[in-house]
């Protein structure tokens, strides 16, 4: 399968793709991030039966045999400088989830849907008038700590190395997870050290992240987009704006400090000898140089931390990714130079979604969760179909979706 195709593609039909059971987004500076569970109700448990979340978690209380719930989590990415795309979306799904809230909560015409991010405070008013819905906000950094741990514990294969073009899926023991760094990759960057559920420190972050790349990459070139940026890079040239070492040595290595010739020794620094302007420049050359530069920096900065607190592994999340082979590659290779190949860079299938899936994950309002956190019902059940993060960032695709078997 196309790992940008999802078979949710387009907006949710809620007719066709089962009722919305519980919903919770993740507002950023850049992108809006949403997390939603549907599940059909005609959909098998223990045999044929339909059954409701709340009634397959009381079915399978005092029981040895575990009921299961088969549905999808879904993950669905908006511009949040085109929040009115999102709100359209929520809206089109609006009278399900309510209809589900509304069961459990007679009476009662708000909807609450769990938020986090900036933008839950920056749009609280404006999903209140246009959709009445109460967004239920949850911190930052607990949220992205909770959905990093939920995801590494539940989803198969969710974590993996990247470098030189090759992909190598880890196996993750669920008892030697802690401690470790993530690192939260969004418009600015944060470095949290996570020592178990609930226990972790923001121990550092920069203000250079993908904000700084898109922003910096719509000054220097004609993109219009995040995804076309990316893409751009692909095609370019980062030796034609960087200074290398070999560009100093006269083409040689600096041996003695283990520097190559091909060793970046000054991002942009080839321009400042050039007498051309910017429109002399390839954009495809900027982009490459521009994505080079904040990837290494990202992965130097972050083995610097994990060295700070003795940690060995360090998993990269957050939307820059975007499962992009340069990104990852710059920021792996960052991290085994400056570490001398003793950390490794892990990245995440669900980068994107870890404060959301926290998010999602903080809900005590619905049996569901007790579902998903329920280890007995994992290990009977198929894992999560861990999937390549991939989509259009104009909200009018589904990012692919998960399988779960609870």
């Amino acid at each position: 399968m196309d790992p940008r195709k999802s078979e949710n593609e387009g907006n949710l039909d809620p007719d066709q793709s089962g009722l919305i059971y519980q919903m919770a987004l993740d507002i950023g500076g850049s992108l809006a991030k949403l997390v939603y569970f549907t599940y059909d109700e005609d959909c098998a448990i223990e045999g044929k039966d339909g059954m409701s979340p709340e009634k397959a978690v009381a079915k399978s209380k005092g029981s040895k045999s575990c009921a299961v719930l088969r549905g999808k989590l879904n993950f669905k990415i908006f511009e949040t400088s085109k929040i009115n795309d999102c709100l359209e979306f929520i809206k089109s799904v609006k009278l399900r989830l309510g209809g589900c809230q509304r069961q459990e909560n007679p009476g009662s015409q708000a909807i609450a849907v769990k938020a986090t991010g900036g933008g839950a405070y920056k749009y609280t008013d404006l999903f209140k008038e246009r959709l009445g819905i109460n967004l239920d906000k949850e911190d930052e950094m607990d949220c992205l700590v909770a959905g990093a741990n939920f995801l590494l514990k539940a989803v198969h294969q969710e974590a993996y190395t990247y470098m030189g073009g090759q992909k190598q899926f880890m196996d993750v023991d669920h008892n030697d997870l802690y401690p470790y760094l993530l690192v939260s990759i969004g418009s600015g960057v944060s470095m949290i050290k996570v020592e178990g559920d609930g226990k972790f420190e923001r121990v550092s972050g920069t203000s250079i992240g993908g904000g700084t790349f898109w922003g910096l990459g719509k000054l220097l070139t004609k993109c219009k987009n995040f995804d076309e940026l990316l893409e751009l890079s692909y095609q370019g040239n980062n030796r034609v704006i960087d200074m290398l070492v070999g560009d100093i040595y006269g083409g040689t290595d600096y041996s003695k400090i283990g520097l190559s010739s091909t060793t970046i020794a000054s991002s942009f620094g080839k321009v400042i000898s050039n007498d051309k302007e910017i429109e002399d420049y390839k954009a495809e050359d900027i982009a490459r140089s521009l994505l080079r530069m904040i990837s290494n920096n990202i992965g130097q900065i972050s083995y610097l931390n994990a060295l700070r607190f003795g940690l060995k592994r360090i998993f990269f999340g957050g939307f820059f990714i975007r499962s992009h082979p340069f990104t990852m590659d710059t920021i792996s290779v960052a991290v085994n130079f400056w570490s001398k190949g003793e950390a490794k860079a892990l990245f995440l299938q669900h980068e994107g979604f870890l404060g959301a899936m926290g998010a999602f994950m903080s809900s005590d309002q619905h049996e569901l969760k007790k579902l998903l956190e329920n280890k007995a019902v994992h290990q009977q059940a198929s894992s999560i179909k861990a999937c390549a993060i991939a989509g259009d960032l104009h909200g009018d695709e589904s990012i692919e979706c998960c399988v779960y078997s609870v």
